[in-house]
């Protein structure tokens, strides 16, 4: 049982449901030392005036926020403290929403939530209702003295909060967005029927880290003594235009056996559509 990273309630009207948070994802990202290549000693750190370039005890160091006009305002912990959140142990519940009308880009990070102690029943009732409505609830909560928004929904009957961004967290795309331009009939057509032929159900287990499995082989290559080989990508020559470009990645496709492939029909009724997205990075 992994341990939980956090306990309270989640609330929706004067019902209270006790839960224990846990860690929904183990990222497999590999980590290093920094190293003396003379003798492998671990590199350490000091921390540094960038103004005399001496190095500065703990206790002489604060934190400070710069003002847009390059203003530094130093605060202090009791700075930090009264502008921490009420401490609570409630996750409350304001709102229940069709699941498709938030936009992903919302959502930061997935923890699950069990039943605590002699809270299964309500925890049971809770998570059946959300399953026969269709909807997911918006809460907010306090960890860490934050104020976080969260979605709660059901995955395999099991609750799951997902830690989300606040509106004004998210960057407009208006500086990003492309110009409009004409869309050529036979472009448009080429680029469905490459859309269609790679067309399916998402079935997460066909996405690997490939880059971390190769690293790892390159490491226990380096373990045994053996010079790890580089495999170079060969090159291919660009196709001409655009409309020559899609003919190609269909052909492609085709020769890949990769015909267009029906999408199964999602269950009837509500229930399927509560499951059918993951609300987390």
């Amino acid at each position: 049982m992994p341990r939980a990273v956090w306990s309270g309630t989640v609330a929706f009207g004067l019902v209270s449901v006790p839960v224990r948070m846990y860690a929904a994802v183990q990222e497999s990202d590999l980590r290093f030392h920094w190293v003396h290549l003379t003798d492998s000693g671990r590199i350490g750190y000091e921390k540094v005036c960038k103004l005399d370039g001496k190095p500065v005890a703990d206790d002489e160091i604060a934190k400070a926020y710069e003002l847009p006009d390059g203003e530094l305002v130093t605060l202090s912990d009791e700075d930090f403290d009264a502008a921490a959140a009420e401490t609570t142990r409630t996750i409350q519940i304001s709102d229940f929403v069709p699941l498709e009308q938030i936009d992903p880009i919302y959502f930061e990070r997935t923890f699950y939530l069990g039943p605590d102690e002699g809270g299964e029943p309500v925890y049971g009732l809770l998570a059946r209702a959300m399953e026969e409505s269709g909807l997911v609830a918006l809460a907010t909560y306090v960890m860490r003295e934050r104020k976080n928004l969260g979605c709660l929904r059901v995955r395999d009957g099991v609750l799951t909060l997902a830690k989300m961004y606040f509106h004004d967290e998210i960057r407009p795309a208006d500086d990003v967005a492309t110009p409009a331009r004409k869309v050529g009939e036979r472009e448009l057509d080429m680029a469905l029927e490459l859309v269609r032929s790679f067309a399916g159900d998402f079935d997460p287990e066909r996405y690997r880290d490939t880059y971390r499995e190769k690293l790892l082989d390159v490491i226990e290559a380096k373990r045994r003594g053996e010079r790890p080989r580089r495999f170079v990508e060969p090159e291919e020559e660009a196709p001409p235009d655009l409309l020559e470009a899609l003919r190609a990645s269909v052909e492609e496709a085709k020769r890949r056996g990769a015909p267009a492939r029906p999408r199964r029909e999602r269950p009837s009724g509500r229930r399927g559509r509560t499951q059918s997205r993951s609300g987390g990075r």
